[in-house]
Formats: C-alpha cells, structure tokens, sequence
C-alpha cells in the first residue's frame, strides 16, 4: 500500500506541522478516583437529548441505564458509580449553556463494580443484535464528535461497505489517550473492529497510525497477530494535522477523494476512531454501558500530567485538582477541552467530564501570546491560508465575507459545509485573524435561518 497523505493539487502539501507537545506519551493509563457528585447530562451526543429513566432519591448502581434514548440519533446513559440520584435539572455544561443533567451522589466505600451488565456469547451475535447493543451501551465517537456510533455503523440500504477504516492518528498536539489505548489494549481493539466489521458487513480493516507512533503500530499488529486476523491491517501515514480528519485519513491511505457533501460510505467505506472501537471491544462482551473514558490531562499548567481513566461526570475542577493542576486568578488563563486547535475553552469548572471529552488542557497566562489578547491587523493576501487548507477552500475570501456578514455566498459560492473547522488556517494567519471562528459563526447563522425558513410545500401535479 502506497503511504500518502493529502495533497493540493501536485505542488503543495496540505495541512500544517504544528509543536505536538506528545509529553504523557509514556504516562500510562491510571484510573481517578471518584468525585463526592458525578453530573451526567442528557445531552452527550450529536442527537436529541436521553430522558430521564430515574428518580430523585433512588438507589442506582454502576451501569444502571439512568436515561433512555429519545430517538434513533440519541443515546441512552448510565450512572458512572453506585449511589443515589441526588437532583435531575439544569447544570452548568462545557458548552456554555445549562442542561438538564442528574447528579448521582455516589457511595462512599463501594467496591464500584459494574452491577447491571450481563456477559454476551458476541460470537453468535447478528449484525443486527451488534448495531442494537452498541446502541444499549450508549457508545459514541470517543475522537470529539460525540456521533452515536450504532448510526455510524448503520450501513444505508443502497450502500456496500467493504471497508472499515479505524483512525488512530491523534494527530492534536498534547492528545496521547489514543495513543495509549493502542499500546495497552490492543487485543481489545481487535475484538472491537471484528465487531464493527461485522455490523457493516466490511471485508476488510485498515488502522491508519501516524508515523510518530511506531510503538503503537508495534502493539496493534502483534495483537492482529495473536488473532490471527487476516483481513486487518495497520497501516503508518505521516505525521501531519489534521492527518486524523476522515477524509484526509482516506485520502493519505487510499489516495482516493470524498466528493465534497459526500460521505465515505458513498466509496465504500466506514470510519471508526480506535478509542471508540476499543470500547466496543471491552463493553460489548461483558453487555456493560458506557460508565468512563480515557482522557489526556496535560498543559504547561499541569503538574502532573499524563493519562487517566476517568468517571463520566466528573468535574473539571476535581479533574484538575488530582493532575496537580489548582485554578485561581493569577496563573490559570484558560481550560480547553480536546485539543489546542479543535477543542473548546470552558469557563466553569463545575462542568462535568462527557463522552466527547479527549482531552483536558490547562495553558497559564504566561503560556498566551499576551495578557491583553492578539492584535488582528487586515489580510495581506499571503495564501498561507489557501496552502495549509487541507479541503483546498481560500479561507481569505470566506473571511472576507464573514467580516460583511455575506453568509449565504460563503455557503454557495465557497463551499463553507466543507469546512470541518480544523483551525489551520488560523494557525498559519500572520496577521492574527480568527478564521475558523468567523466560519464558525456563519454556519450557525445559516443553520439558524434553515431551521426558520418556512417549509416547501410538495407540488401539485396537475
């Protein structure tokens, strides 16, 4: 197999070559202990949010389902620990905005055994039983998106799928949680990729890992060796971000093009971040939900950085607090979640850890470019932007346009849908300005006024 990476054309590389900052690298995975409340909220997925299945009051034990999926592209969840459903209402969310969540009190001294999961024989699990138990567990993409995984392995009626695709890349600076699944649960990713091939009927298993992980593909193809597996492969791609996007990961594995609006599934193929399939690999067997994840906390504001397996729920703040890392004035600056180009600031530490969180970043004031913020200055027509783009948009004009509010000729004439908001072009921006944020808020706007416009009435046939 040819070992590409996504091109412009036939003269310029895309994408950018950022610091990668990968120091917890070899911090292994620790488990942290329990928060005196855990906050699990309604809304952890792309998807309408779970009802509540509970009440204020009630006893729960670890892996319980506490809210029930509300429709196809919603989840269920279930209580991370053993306790007592102490409140069901809005809490603060790393969003910004409050939503409804429970908050479970757990047991002080419980062994916080999962008690509610019943052992599954998956060998003899139909495609089908697969899709509806990944769904009973409540899974979703572990890389950020948050997408229920039971639709993203859901293969449409008109489709065949021959090939699945398993992105271990983690090409975010600091973000090593995917790099230490890789290398201390390899077998059970296996499993979860022989499940994810069967729920979609694919032929065939591609793990693509940056070339920077080469103990990671060491680990992997051991374990596809134990298994005996024949129709899996790693594969090594270059270190590039944002080499771990889906269709720059099919481009440099495949040398083959997404059509712009088009999905993968429309080539043949299915992607699934290893994390996620790791999950499915350890859950699906044992019949449990999804009670934890494994996150990277790390940041020049963090003492002890590194690895951690961490109950959903938790606070930001209790999170911080054990990684060494305490808030207050006059060092913190600010808290991303993920990573530092795709991730999000927070602003309250009382924000739970959520399905999608990857990563936990704190950056001091020192560590920013200025106390007082970035000066913007106006485009000098560089093309940095247009050369580091890796869906081969021109940033420069779509900022132009967002700075007049032209927002509909940004979507129709300039293919802003195609942009996967990777920040590169933000990155490369000499004169400081915020291109991905501008595009950020035109496609709200234009999701704003699709959900306004009034319907289409269907024609009348004469």
């Amino acid at each position: 197999m040819r070992l590409l990476t996504f091109l412009r054309g036939e003269l310029f590389e895309r994408g950018i070559h950022p610091p990668q900052y990968k120091l917890t690298a070899g911090a292994p995975i620790l488990r942290l202990p329990y928060a005196p409340r855990l906050t699990v909220p309604l809304s952890q997925h792309i998807g309408r949010p779970a009802h509540p299945v509970v009440k204020v009051g009630q006893e729960v034990v670890r892996g319980q389902p506490v809210a029930r999926a509300d429709d196809w592209l919603s989840v269920p969840h279930h209580a991370p620990a053993a306790g007592v459903v102490e409140a069901i209402g809005l809490r603060p969310s790393s969003r910004g905005p409050w939503t409804e969540s429970i908050v479970i009190r757990p047991h002080a001294g419980a062994t916080q055994e999962d008690g509610w999961g019943v052992p599954r024989d998956v060998d003899a699990m139909s495609p089908q039983d697969i899709l509806q138990a990944v769904w009973d567990s409540g899974m979703v993409g572990l890389g950020g998106a948050a997408f229920p995984t039971h639709a993203k392995l859901t293969v449409p009626e008109n489709a065949n799928v021959h090939t699945l695709v398993v992105n271990g890349c983690e090409c975010e600076p600091y973000l090593t949680c995917d790099h230490r699944v890789m290398l201390e649960e390899a077998p059970t990713l296996i499993r979860g990729v022989r499940l994810a091939m069967r729920a979609t009927g694919s032929r065939r298993a591609i793990i693509g890992v940056e070339d920077n992980k080469p103990d990671a593909v060491t680990s992997i193809q051991a374990a596809i060796d134990t298994a005996q597996a024949t129709d899996i492969f790693v594969e090594p791609v270059p270190t590039k971000y944002p080499q771990g996007s889906e269709k720059m990961l099919i481009m440099a594995l495949f040398g083959v093009e997404i059509p712009s609006g088009a999905l993968p599934v429309s080539l043949g193929m299915v992607m699934n971040n290893v994390g996620t399939l790791a999950a499915v690999g350890r859950l699906l067997p044992a019949g449990q939900g999804l009670t934890e994840r494994v996150i990277t906390i790390a940041g020049p504001g963090v003492r002890r950085p590194g690895n951690y397996r961490v109950p959903l729920g938790t606070p930001m703040s209790f999170v911080l607090a054990w990684a060494g890392a305490p808030i207050d004035r006059t060092s913190a600056r600010q808290l991303v979640l993920g990573g530092p180009m795709m991730g999000q600031a927070v602003a309250a530490l009382d924000a739970p850890i959520t399905k999608g969180v990857s990563g936990v970043l704190l950056f001091r004031r020192e560590d920013m470019y200025d106390h007082g913020g970035r000066k913007t200055y106006p485009c000098i027509k560089c093309g940095e932007c247009i050369e580091s783009c890796p869906m081969g948009l021109n940033p420069s004009t779509l900022g132009m346009l967002a700075a007049k509010r032209e927002y509909e000729e940004m979507g129709e004439q300039y293919h802003l849908g195609d942009c996967f908001e990777c920040g590169c072009c933000t990155y490369v921006c000499p004169s400081n300005i915020p291109l991905v944020q501008q595009f950020r808020v035109a496609k709200q706007v234009l999701r704003e006024a699709a959900a306004a416009a009034p319907a289409t009435p269907p024609a009348v046939r004469a």
